[in-house]
């Protein structure tokens, strides 16, 4: 019999979990608590994509839950230290979306500043025919991008930055072994910088991490970007800050409360903003649903999983 695992969310190869498992749809069930009790017993596994996770109210809900498996790098929903002290593995599925994820970052520096959307949307208006062109933007060539937080993800978009013709530094908790100029602390780097990336991990270490000291250390012509998670960046100062034009414009990908985005956002002409798409395309969420399959049938054959977390 096939090992009985719960899915939190419909996934990118749910045919593909299902035919190789018992799946139990939680996202499903109209009484999250009945449906628990019901079967809980026999769950030994649990898929999870994002933000639905699996806090510690889910784990403990599981007496006999052996692995969670994540579609995703971050891991920052998923409860690490009850996970571990239940002795239960938890995987994600690294590397395989370094190379999109880099290329969405980088249409986001450039389209920012390049105002491109904004551009598009005054062609459409009519405005070009009767106003002429728009305003003049900026270019990458030159520019110095600051990565803070140069993971794989951050190594990957620190190279198309070069060939972009920009200049690249960085801040991590240590230093790496990379040619890129290092600094200290946020507001350093951040000083130091045109364009700031935020490509850190999220979770509560890094919760607000980019706030008004770093903003103002960036300044009136720089700029910043978000690949990571919402909760790193303070986004009442950085909507204040781009609103007062204390910085030149912002790029995002990731929001606070997805998908509820604050609608103060919408109004910002200085603003590019995604819909959480860094990784959203058929090859690269077909390559993370098919690591994530491949841990759960590893583990279940009793063999090493391929990406343990914990």
């Amino acid at each position: 019999m096939s090992a009985e695992i719960i899915l939190t969310v419909e996934l990118y190869l749910q045919k593909e979990l299902e035919a190789n498992f018992r799946c139990h749809r939680l996202y499903e069930a109209k009484d999250r608590a009945s449906f628990l009790r019901e079967n809980a017993p026999r769950i030994r596994g649990l898929a999870t994509f994002g933000k639905w996770g699996a806090d510690q109210a889910l784990i403990q809900a599981l007496p006999k839950l052996e692995i969670i498996a994540n579609m995703g790098v971050g891991v920052d929903a998923i409860d690490l230290v009850e996970a571990k002290k239940q002795g239960i593995i938890v995987t994600n599925t690294p590397d395989v979306l370094n190379d999109c994820v880099a290329e969405t970052t980088m249409s986001l520096v450039l389209n920012m500043l390049h105002r491109f959307p904004q551009n598009e949307a005054y062609l459409r208006s009519g405005a070009w025919a009767t106003q002429g062109g728009p305003p003049l933007a900026a270019e990458a060539k030159g520019k110095t991008l600051g990565i803070l937080g140069l993971g794989r993800i951050g190594e990957k978009v620190a190279l198309l930055a070069e060939a972009f013709g920009m200049k690249v530094r960085y801040h991590n908790r240590s230093r790496k072994n990379v040619a890129f100029p290092y600094d200290p602390d946020p507001e350093t780097l951040a000083k130091n910088s045109t364009v700031l990336l935020i490509a850190t991990p999220g979770g509560k270490t890094t919760e607000k991490l980019v706030g008004a000291s770093v903003l103002e250390a960036l300044g009136p012509k720089g700029y910043v970007v978000n690949i990571s998670r919402g909760s790193v960046i303070d986004e009442e100062v950085l909507i204040r800050y781009l609103q007062d034009q204390r910085i030149a414009g912002a790029g995002l990908d990731v929001f606070e409360n997805e998908p509820n985005v604050n609608p103060q956002f919408f109004a910002l002409q200085n603003a590019v903003l995604y819909p959480h798409v860094g990784s959203a395309t058929h090859e690269t969420r077909n390559a993370m649903g098919m690591l994530q399959v491949e841990n759960l049938l590893l583990h279940f054959a009793g063999k090493p999983v391929k990406t343990r977390v914990v």
